[in-house]
């Protein structure tokens, strides 16, 4: 591009010379860009000029001598004042005039933005045009009374009497008259008519219409130095910087023009950095490092610098990174400057020169002490005890004369701790007394009464309240009612007894075992950084996430370290609880979630309420997401296909189990030689023997009663059809078959027939057909040889006591063809063998080749299909699902054989439930495009995942190993759904709020006092009912055993804090 480009195009050139002329006056729009009636220009040089007509109006009025300078001034203040209120109600009357038309309008996007079509003087298309008005109505009122400030002391600033007598020059009165009212005009129109643009610009969007201040505050800072030179002594310095400024302030509109002149908010925080740097001697981020990182300055304003709607851990770590600066200048200054400065200052006290007395000794330990302890209360004490030393002058006051400097910290110290329990009892009393008129629930019919008696006798409550805190003991108020007493003094803790000793643990214990590690690390940056405000022992939090609630006490403080104790209160929600819970959910999101467009220094709304929040904290813990089934466990579709998932998943299943058990045999040798024997050396000749050769006639099935026709001898033993068609037994033997008479026949026995069965024979045959079994004891049975053909094959055979349920010949037949053969030699592909020392380079191929060892594999599975599903073939319903995922499964011959196996049934129910999550996956997340995706996902569930029942003992191991997820299904018998938990190990944000400490001791005071002496433990008791502001029933949930119940209490947590 050449050097002829211009710096603005056409566009933004026409734009600028439109903006410019309305920035440099102030706010009337005298170039449109398109032809507009010239009452539009009229009157906005109307508009423009009236501060100056009513200003002249007192003006002529005092020149006359009608009337003195200051009534001048109220007198064109309020004609301001009054047309400032009627212009903003002419723009309000304009917009509620159109709001119809407004709504029916579509905007065109090829007119210029700022095109109007004017109908007349006074239309209300001409109103808004002229005056946009203001987007809230406080500003209305607001911004109407400061313009009538603003001119009523602007004409008693202008009046040509007071000019003439600062300069003493006729010309130069009316040069300052003239152009100084030119000035107020501007700051005037910008104020109540129409705001111009700034140059001079900090943030992006005027959200809470601040902009519209930034001129009139420059005129009134000019204005107060005419002031304090009308009102002071006579003083050359400010005669001098007055005339200075009168002169200056005609050149105000230049450098508003110009943007040399800073907006407000700009302004505010470089004269806070400016005022920290140099006025205090600090660096630019010294602050009141405390409170900045709270989210609450004090608890009553949002703390401006916070970030705002915090959800995530990425963001708030991101948004939180200024403050995090902040937080290790406050470490350095707390644990490193500060301690050594005021040992340096207090080692110059003069008291220390004088022989030293007891007084002396007792103070200065004190307080050397304290400087390393308590830094920041040693720090503040100094502070108050050095003012008090310059503001007493008389050296006979007694706080002069009688006391050296180690006894006056060691009474403001005092002082200091009193008068905060003192307030801090005074918010909880003020509390209890206003819910029990607001909360409607708690409001009962003596509670009017008992209101108008402590307004009554409010000395005597003060006078309570102040022993209380003088005794450092708990205010108690009885039953939780308006009714206070002094408690008697006891520890800090306010329980006796070991810290963490006793707790009601229960399953949802491990929940906050898991947590509490890492919410203690978390805990230990915050208090560090000052994010929980000044904690000292006694100091009480309340932490929240999801259904979790952690109740924090710090027992003790010292140098860099800090204990606590950590309890977790139940997650169960009984009704008080989920309304107690529900309100610091509300209060935690107001402060943390809803922020995004709140006005700076927003109020806390929950202002009075016992829990004030304070900072998020990431911590590593288990979220959890609950969701409903439906659509998926009763699909149709989805459970066609579970049995086939299940063939597949049981196979890998089986495969993994005996390739992890191979990896303790080094080779096929030492397999062999495990089991007592040696390897044979034929490689095809391996059997398993038993003491009876299984045969085919032996076997019973639904086939066999099916094959008895009209034509059967009712004495045969077998039906005609199958006695010839007998074939030899197989390479792979069937399980024990029952050849059954007809009921009430007399029984016979055939030579070809074994004269004893086995137990599973006998109970088989007393289902099926109701016959009593005799056991004549157990003779040991022979299973057919298995020669693989490969040697390798042994290490991934399954164990022989697998191969023996009660199946059907037919139903082997119909799982071969069912088999995934694919799968199975994609399954055994993916295995390495690399613990053997010695392998052929074509292992797997030969594995992939060999069919006795598919057979196994293919009777294994069926026999576990057998336990969970039956020899039909009909789709499982959900309810039949969700029996075979908890292991509720009604009882059958299938099962009672798989039961007899436990390690199998527990692979066969594991896989079970990883086909169930891997239908709940196909169905949210798509379906499994080929085996290496299929592979994956059973990877994942086996590594990453803890797939069962919440029941389950191994699912509470699983949360203290800190599996990455866990799964369980759920039923809801009266809903009649079936439900998905995910619990998900993850660094989330807990919310984190600190609790009125006197609050917390004074409702124990209470439960100590009605539980022990009062014996009042009715479970639905006043004093235990949800108050959502005292939060009553979190508070005694949260006290120690046997008066309250956390489910968890861990013992005293040592943190660094360095």
């Amino acid at each position: 591009m050449g050097p002829d480009v211009p710096l603005l195009n056409d566009y933004k050139q026409e734009f600028f010379l439109k903006r410019f002329p309305q920035t440099v006056l102030g706010g009337p729009r005298f170039k449109l860009g398109y032809c507009a009636p010239p009452y539009i220009y009229v009157n906005q040089i109307i508009l423009f000029l009236t501060p100056w007509v009513l200003g002249g109006v007192g003006t002529l009025l005092y020149q006359l001598g009608i009337m003195k300078d200051y009534y001048t001034a109220a007198l064109s203040g309020g004609l301001m004042f009054v047309t400032a209120l009627i212009l903003q109600m002419t723009n309000l009357y304009a917009k509620q005039k159109t709001v119809r038309v407004e709504r029916m309008q579509i905007q065109n996007t090829l007119t210029d933005e700022d095109e109007f079509e004017f109908s007349s003087c006074v239309g209300s298309e001409t109103v808004k045009f002229i005056i946009p008005g203001k987007k809230y109505i406080i500003n209305t009122v607001f911004h109407s009374l400061l313009a009538g400030v603003l001119c009523g002391l602007g004409t008693w600033y202008l009046l040509p009497n007071r000019i003439t007598l600062l300069y003493s020059n006729i010309g130069g009165t009316v040069m300052i008259f003239v152009f100084g009212w030119v000035t107020i005009c501007i700051g005037e129109y910008s104020l109540i008519i129409n705001t111009a643009t700034e140059t001079a610009t900090f943030q992006a969007l005027d959200t809470y219409e601040i902009t519209a201040l930034m001129r009139p505050f420059y005129i009134f800072v000019f204005i107060a130095v005419d002031l304090a030179h009308r009102f002071a002594v006579n003083t050359a310095i400010l005669e001098q910087t007055n005339q200075i400024l009168h002169i200056i302030f005609l050149f105000l509109p230049f450098l508003w023009a110009m943007g040399i002149l800073p907006p407000l908010d700009a302004l505010f925080l470089w004269g806070m950095e400016q005022l920290l740097e140099f006025g205090l001697g600090g660096s630019p981020m010294s602050s009141n490092t405390k409170e900045i990182q709270r989210v609450y300055l004090f608890g009553v304003f949002r703390n401006p610098f916070y970030p705002k709607d915090v959800r995530t851990v990425t963001v708030f770590m991101e948004k939180q990174r200024r403050l995090m600066k902040v937080g290790v200048v406050r470490r350095i200054l707390l644990t490193l400057v500060s301690p050594f400065a005021m040992i340096a200052f207090l080692s110059l006290d003069r008291s220390l020169q004088n022989l030293h007395s007891v007084s002396v000794c007792i103070g200065f330990t004190r307080i050397f002490r304290m400087v390393w302890q308590n830094t920041e209360n040693a720090l503040l004490d100094i502070v108050v005890v050095s003012i008090a030393q310059m503001l007493v002058f008389n050296p006979d006051l007694w706080w002069n004369r009688s006391l050296d400097t180690g006894i006056r910290l060691l009474l403001v110290g005092i002082l200091r701790d009193r008068l905060l329990q003192f307030v801090s009892k005074l918010q909880f009393a003020i509390a209890i007394l206003l819910t029990s008129w607001t909360e409607k629930k708690q409001r009962r019919k003596s509670t009017a009464t008992l209101i108008t008696l402590n307004v009554i006798f409010l000395p005597i409550l003060l006078t309570f309240v102040a022993i209380s805190a003088l005794l450092s003991s708990p205010l108690l108020p009885l039953f939780t009612l308006p009714v206070f007493l002094i408690g008697f003094p006891r520890p800090i803790r306010s329980w006796p007894g070991p810290v963490g000793a006793t707790a009601c643990v229960c399953s949802d214990t491990v929940y906050y075992q898991q947590m509490v590690p890492s919410l203690a690390v978390a805990l230990q940056s915050a208090l560090a950084a000052g994010s929980l405000g000044l904690s000292l022992p006694g100091s009480h939090y309340l932490c929240r996430f999801q259904d979790r609630l952690m109740w924090i006490l710090v027992l003790e403080k010292g140098f860099t370290y800090c204990g606590v104790n950590i309890k977790g209160l139940e997650l169960q929600e009984t009704s008080c609880h989920a309304a107690e819970a529900h309100r610091v959910d509300e209060i935690f999101e107001m402060a943390f979630e809803h922020q995004e467009h709140a006005k700076i220094l927003s109020p806390n709304y929950h202002f009075g309420h016992i829990l004030t929040p304070c900072t998020v904290l990431p911590v590593r813990l288990y979220s959890d997401a609950r969701s409903v089934l439906s659509g998926i466990i009763d699909s149709h579709e989805n459970l066609k296909h579970l049995k086939d998932d299940f063939i597949k998943v049981l196979v890998w299943m089986l495969v993994q189990y005996c390739y992890k058990k191979s990896k303790t045999l080094e080779s096929p040798g030492n397999a062999d030689k495990s089991k007592g024997g040696s390897f044979p050396e034929n490689p095809h000749s391996g059997a398993v023997e038993r003491s009876r050769p299984l045969r085919e006639e032996d076997s019973f099935s639904v086939d066999t009663i099916e094959d008895w026709t009209d034509d059967s001898d009712i004495f045969d033993l077998e039906p005609s059809g199958r006695l010839k068609d007998r074939k030899e037994p197989g390479q792979l033997g069937t399980t024990p078959k029952v050849h059954l008479p007809i009921p009430g026949s007399v029984e016979t026995r055939s030579q070809d027939v074994p004269q004893e069965m086995s137990p599973e024979d006998k109970l088989y045959r007393a289902v099926v057909l109701g016959l009593p079994a005799v056991d004549k004891g157990k003779q040991q049975e022979v299973l057919p040889q298995v020669e693989f053909s490969c040697c390798y094959s042994e290490l991934l055979s399954i164990p022989e006591e697998w191969r023996t349920a009660p199946v059907p010949t037919s139903k082997v037949n119909e799982m071969r063809q069912r088999f995934p053969e694919e799968w199975y030699h994609f399954t055994l592909s993916q295995l390495d063998f690399f613990h053997l020392k010695e392998k052929p380079s074509n292992l797997l191929e030969d594995l992939m080749k060999d069919k006795a060892l598919k057979d196994l594999y293919i009777h294994g599975v069926l026999s576990c299909c057998f336990g969970l599903f039956g020899l039909d073939n009909t789709v499982p319903a959900p309810s039949h699902v969700f029996r075979a995922y908890t292991g509720g499964i009604p009882w059958s011959v299938g099962l009672d054989w798989l039961t007899g196996k436990p390690e199998l049934f527990q692979l066969a129910l594991k896989a079970f439930r990883y086909t169930f999550k891997l239908m709940v996956d196909k169905a949210s997340l798509g379906p499994v495009e080929n085996f290496k995706e299929l592979a994956n996902y059973l990877e994942e569930y086996e590594n990453d995942w803890y797939i069962g029942l919440v029941s389950d003992l191994e699912w509470q191991q699983a949360v203290l190993q800190e599996k990455p997820y866990l799964f369980s299904l759920g039923h809801d018998p009266n809903m009649g759904i079936y439900t998905g938990r995910v619990l998900t190990l993850q660094e989330l944000l807990v919310q984190v709020g600190k609790l009125n400490d006197e609050a917390v001791r004074g409702q124990w005071a209470n439960l100590s006092w009605e539980l022990l002496y009062a014996t009042n433990d009715d479970e639905e008791r006043y004093s235990i009912q949800a108050h959502p502001v005292l939060l009553r029933n979190l508070t005694v949930q949260a006290a120690d055993p046997p008066l309250g119940y956390p489910i968890y209490s861990s013992e005293l947590l040592h943190l660094p804090l360095f």
